[in-house]
């Protein structure tokens, strides 16, 4: 038997295994035989691997996606054009209209840059751990273990921190509503946090239950359909109601709200606007063990949904804009979209019924990410990163049940600091993007190292059938320079004078979850972790 560090080369994706659905299967069928086909015979699978681990626990889920249900699936979690009305503040506060109405439309050529390099990857290795396996594959031998493992930790820290604060956003949503309806209402931040606990506890029970997961493929499409049909509504809304602003005051009018008085360094700031709003497009591949024909669906999920939501979400914020009134008024109001809608509408109501819509689309983004991020965890367990134990899948539900559930304990867990400190807990949730775009960064630049070592004689590469093709280095290389620049401003203070309450903790809190990665590497990873467990790939790949 090859030894589990073997290099292994990335195939060229060809028709997919004649194989039966997982998903049709039982566990028991799967214990009692594996087989793959190949050059037209059947062979046995292993069903322990070379660690002795049982591969049938930790990989024994369903292929319920097919294609429109993981398209929607991303679709929905993104919700870009949503992330416009409900993070615009940051924007305007850096800049005003011209900051928002131009970063975005930045922002969007180099997030589809990342998402198609992505693609690229995951049609050729469509697997749960995403990144960090990636990383393994095409890093240089001598770093790849190294720089798996720091990437593997900032990956799975980013999509915890990810989903804390797209709960957090749900949860004040609600809140809103209720001020909304209830003028006398006092919020808390114990409110927020008790909202919270209630949905994480209410859809890890959808996560981790056979049967009722099932359905959420179809709850996705729907949602999916939702947030095109909403998107209609709203920029109808916008665009024919109320009064508007010049096309001038909408792409050139400026004003900076912040305290910094650089323009370039409000103008950089301000685009992080953005890069929220399209930061986590790798959720579809995090699925990619529980999609029907994942070598093709997957990357065209995971690129054409950013697509798509680029222009809904910048085609709102041109609505926004030339409906929104005073910049003021709406900088000075607790919940600017709240504030906008009900000017425009001048309904209590209907402005009621529109951000009940955010908060339904906002719900399901939420499940859809402890769906992410659980197998992300589940991944990371059974190649070792965390303990093992978290791998195991339930044989009669078929999911990460322990994986699930230790993302939800964390989130809630973060959840209390909003009980003493909304700044604590903003300085865990900050971790996100940073930590995201550190794991898209490593994947890319082992792609370019690949790419450039192939050409000159180092080592091959075969891609999937999902490719950029001779455009590959040109993309990869804008996405790795696009994702450093914003690299280099996700950490920097969004007002001045800089507090202990708006002080961006993003940087501190990178560097705090770097070195406890690091410390775990000399302690124990150094000597004893041999990388992602290749035998589950391969077993992965006999089940397409």
């Amino acid at each position: 038997m090859a030894s589990h560090n073997e290099v292994y080369e990335l195939r060229v994706t060809g028709k997919e295994n004649n194989m039966n659905d997982i998903a049709n299967r039982s566990p028991h069928h799967n214990t009692a035989s594996n087989e793959k086909v190949e050059n037209g015979s059947k062979q046995r699978m292993p069903l322990i691997g070379p660690r002795g681990e049982n591969l049938v626990s930790v990989t024994r889920i369903r292929r319920l996606f097919n294609f429109p249900q993981i398209f929607a699936f991303s679709l929905t979690f993104m919700s870009t054009w949503e992330g416009m009305n409900t993070n615009m503040y940051f924007a305007l506060y850096e800049g005003g209209p011209q900051v928002f109405a131009w970063s975005i439309l930045i922002v969007y050529f180099g997030a589809i840059s990342q998402a198609a390099s992505i693609a690229e990857m995951a049609s050729t290795v469509p697997i749960a751990g995403a990144q960090y396996h990636w990383t393994y594959h095409l890093a240089p031998q001598r770093v790849k273990r190294f720089t798996t493992w720091m990437q593997g930790w900032m990956t799975w820290f980013g999509w915890v921190s990810l989903l804390a604060g797209a709960t957090n956003i749900t949860a004040i949503i609600l809140q809103q509503l209720v001020m909304l309806n209830n003028p006398g209402y006092v919020p808390q931040s114990w409110h927020v946090t008790l909202i919270m606990v209630v949905m994480l506890l209410s859809q890890g029970v959808v996560n981790s239950i056979g049967w009722m997961f099932a359905f959420v493929p179809w709850l996705e499409l729907i949602a999916g359909i939702l947030h095109i049909c909403l998107f209609v509504v709203f920029l109808v809304v916008y665009t024919t109601m109320g009064t508007r602003h010049s096309g001038e005051w909408v792409f050139f009018e400026h004003q900076i709200s912040s305290g910094w008085t650089n323009t370039y360094v409000a103008w950089n700031i301000g685009l992080l606007t953005g890069v929220w709003s399209f930061t986590g497009f790798d959720g579809a591949v995090h699925m990619s063990e529980e999609v029907r024909k994942a070598k093709e669906a997957v990357p065209r999920a995971t690129f054409w949904s950013l697509a798509v939501n680029g222009v809904l979400g910048y085609a709102m914020v041109i609505a926004i804009l030339a409906s929104m009134g005073s910049m003021d008024d709406v900088l000075n109001s607790v919940f600017p979209v709240a504030a906008i809608l009900l000017r425009v509408t001048g309904s209590v109501k209907a402005t009621t019924a529109m951000i009940c819509g955010l908060f339904i689309i906002s719900f399901w983004a939420t499940l859809t990410s402890i769906a992410s991020v659980s197998r992300l965890t589940w991944a990371w367990a059974r190649d070792g990163g965390l303990p093992r134990w978290f791998a195991f899948v339930h044989p009669k539900h078929l999911v990460p049940v322990r994986a699930i559930w230790l993302s939800l304990i964390i989130v809630m867990l973060i959840s209390l600091l909003n009980v003493g400190s909304t700044a604590a807990f903003s300085a865990i949730t900050a971790l996100s993007s940073f930590a995201l775009y550190f794991s898209y960064a490593i994947a890319i630049a082992s792609m370019l190292f690949t790419r450039w070592s192939s050409v000159h004689g180092g080592r091959s590469l075969e891609l999937g059938a999902w490719n950029l093709g001779r455009y590959g280095v040109y993309i990869n290389s804008f996405a790795l320079t696009y994702t450093i620049y914003c690299m280099i401003w996700l950490p920097i203070p969004g007002t001045l004078p800089v507090t202990a309450v708006n002080m961006n903790y993003a940087g501190p809190i990178f560097l705090f979850v770097f070195f406890i990665a690091l410390f775990l590497w000399f302690v124990r990873a150094r000597k004893h972790w041999e990388g992602p467990n290749v035998a589950i790939i391969d077993f992965i790949k006999a089940q397409e």
